[in-house]
């Protein structure tokens, strides 16, 4: 059921319950002007931060458009009940001891009480509206009035406490709490939030996604509207290591299935607090950002080797400067000062606010934004004047260019707030700290999801870790999944294989092994099988021609998600497939097109179109085969997790030489 929160978030009157924790709500209303009324409710207290009391719900002057509770977890279910009845339009809970201490019955209660009226909560210290002035709050919070700003959004009360007393210039106009999520989840706070047409940006401090479909579709009308997602991941490494029987279920973990799901709904990714904030500064200023090409712009050659070491293995690029913008830049520089890209411009022309502005808007024409580093001196002991007309001709080129610009402070103590809101005033971002600024940019320069695009539904399994199926039972799968597989033979012991049938070398395998190469059950390169002694524990054979001609080996895995539905994983195959550390994940559904940029993503790339002149791989094949066992495990509601490792590829075709399935025992 869809809830409407918005008298929640935007009240005219608040009611408020409890004592010290009511009063603090109360205080934050009147400090920050909120101009509705304030209701508290207490038995037997006549004030409560100047307000006269009503003794319970029923004595209010009407239904409370919002309500804080503060009472202990037991009261709280009293209050919910009659302020449901009452019409309330939403309550947030502050008590804890519900279901994040064991207690599932209690907050099954919870929800139940509450009934169609929005709560957040439990255990959650609520939200801050700071548009409006109602800041239903308990505690402490650093926020300023603001007339737009970005959405925040915390599974964390004490983090999203501290990011109101963030200090980089960033306007927020809501932080919200979830606390436990019992009733109202992520995705119905976080679209509610950008529904308000002041919000220019949501971001995200995210330890469960809830119903990944339902944020896939915030995500996508947020993109719509022009307002972009950053997302910081927390707890990111046990959905996908939750059975470690193949490679795949450890290369999806660490995060790589969430940080595939956010990028193929085109949310942006941090890992970190700062960088939150920082990406949430450019998408304020500059919504979502279509940027790759930089130049970076100092007076120091210390700041531009910064910047280029920072940028190293990341998807930013400074390229070289134009022959022709070169000599311009040198007419305006002189010939002291090389031309490069990050650029040292030294301080020839310092101070010289009109030829400083001609300067950075001609670095900067030509490229996706500008980059300026500057570092002003702090002011309670320096002049800082003397700053004054670079800042002004970083102001001009981002007016000339029309570009996104963003003034990067290599130290974070050097930009102060109101230097900060300045320059966001005039359409520049101001980034505190290098590597912050640089993970920012990129953050907000996210893709556009796939229109239409949801993960698959998850599917639930009994509470066993399944049946693995042998070797041979799981060829035969792929086989009728349109997977080429060797030709071979099966039988109970080795004297039994039928070697007229197939063409040697051989490989013999042992059945019955989940990990036939640690356990000693892989023969390669045989002749005669018949010659060979029988391998301990083997519950039967498996008899193959070797695959010859190979160019590449590459790992084909699909396990079923808890949260995203179903990972896709691609990576260097072999027994070195998790050493390598070469790897990429997708979530399903994926198309050909997604699983050819995938695959360039990946270091065997090299190797699978042609490496100095050697024959390239049959990519097109490699593509059929992960689309086969996607389609695989979609339609087969048993499957739990398949792997091909490796899937061994040839200029023409290619073959699964080996294959491990998990089905469940439903």
């Amino acid at each position: 059921m869809k809830r409407d929160l918005t008298r929640l978030l935007r009240p005219k009157s608040i009611a408020v319950f409890g004592g010290a924790w009511a009063e603090n709500v109360v205080a934050q209303c009147v400090t920050s002007g909120f101009a509705g009324e304030i209701w508290p409710v207490h038995p037997s207290r006549s004030e409560i931060g100047g307000r006269p009391c009503f003794r319970s719900v029923a004595d209010l002057p009407g239904a409370p458009d919002a309500a804080f509770i503060g009472v202990n977890r037991h009261a709280t279910l009293d209050v919910l009940e009659a302020l449901a009845a009452a019409g309330c339009g939403g309550a947030i809970c502050f008590a804890s001891g519900f279901a994040e201490t064991g207690e599932q019955a209690l907050q099954d209660a919870f929800v139940a009480r509450a009934g169609a009226m929005p709560v957040l909560g439990p255990n959650c210290y609520g939200v801050l509206n700071c548009l409006d002035g109602a800041m239903i709050w308990p505690d402490q919070q650093g926020c300023l009035p603001v007339n737009s700003g970005v959405a925040i959004l915390t599974q964390s009360s004490n983090i999203g406490m501290s990011l109101t007393m963030q200090r980089r210039g960033l306007p927020i106009a809501y932080l919200a709490c979830l606390g436990n999520a019992a009733q109202t989840g992520l995705a119905e706070l976080a679209e509610a939030m950008l529904a308000d047409p002041r919000v220019t940006a949501l971001g995200v401090y995210m330890e469960g996604v809830g119903n990944a479909a339902a944020f896939a579709q915030v995500v996508a009308r947020a993109r719509e509207a022009g307002k972009g997602v950053i997302v910081l991941k927390a707890g990111k490494s046990d959905s996908g290591r939750a059975v470690a029987l193949t490679h795949t279920a450890s290369l999806a973990g660490g995060g790589a299935a969430s940080s595939a799901f956010l990028r193929q709904i085109g949310a942006g990714e941090v890992r970190s607090l700062p960088e939150l904030i920082e990406a949430l500064k450019i998408l304020h200023v500059n919504g979502p950002l279509a940027v790759r090409s930089l130049i970076s712009v100092s007076c120091s050659g210390g700041e531009a080797g910064l910047v280029a070491d920072t940028a190293m293995g990341g998807s930013l690029v400074f390229p070289v400067i134009p022959k022709a913008q070169a000599t311009r830049l040198t007419a305006l520089l002189g010939p002291l000062v090389t031309i490069s890209n990050p650029l040292d411009y030294h301080t020839f022309i310092w101070g010289d606010g009109a030829l400083m502005g001609q300067v950075f808007t001609e670095a900067a024409s030509g490229f996706d934004a500008g980059l300026f580093v500057i570092d002003q001196p702090r002011g309670d002991r320096c002049d800082t004047s003397s700053f004054d007309p670079a800042y002004g001709a970083i102001i001009e080129t981002a007016r000339a260019t029309g570009r996104p610009v963003f003034a990067v402070s290599s130290v974070p103590e050097t930009m102060d707030e109101s230097l900060s809101h300045r320059l966001m005033a005039s359409g520049v971002t101001p980034l505190l700290g290098i590597d912050h600024a640089l993970g920012a940019i990129e953050a907000a320069n996210v893709a556009k999801g796939e229109a239409g695009w949801g993960p698959v539904e998850v599917a639930q399994f009994g509470a066993g870790p399944g049946v693995v199926l042998d070797e041979a039972q799981a060829k035969e799968l792929l086989r009728g999944a349109g997977v080429e597989v060797p030709r071979g033979v099966v039988a109970r012991d080795i004297a039994g294989l039928d070697v007229t049938v197939l063409s040697g070398p051989f490989a013999l395998k042992g059945l019955g092994f989940a990990h036939k190469s640690e356990a000693g059950a892989v023969r390669l390169n045989i002749d005669d099988p018949r010659l060979e002694p029988a391998m301990a524990g083997a519950q039967g054979y498996l008899l193959e021609e070797m695959v010859t001609s190979v160019v590449a080996e590459v790992l084909i895995g699909v396990a079923r998600d808890p949260v995203y539905g179903v990972a896709v994983t691609l990576g260097s195959g072999g027994v070195l497939a998790e050493l390598l550390e070469d790897s990429v994940t997708l979530i399903a559904p994926v198309s050909g097109a997604q699983i050819e940029t995938a695959l360039e993503r990946l270091k065997i790339w090299t190797l699978l179109v042609g490496y100095r002149g050697a024959g390239g791989a049959d990519v097109a094949e490699i593509v059929r085969a992960v689309l086969a066992v996607q389609a695989l495990i979609l339609r087969d509601a048993t499957l739990i997790d398949i792997e091909i490792n490796p899937l061994m590829v040839r200029e023409h075709g290619a073959v699964a030489a080996d294959a491990l399935i998990r089905r469940d025992t439903i």
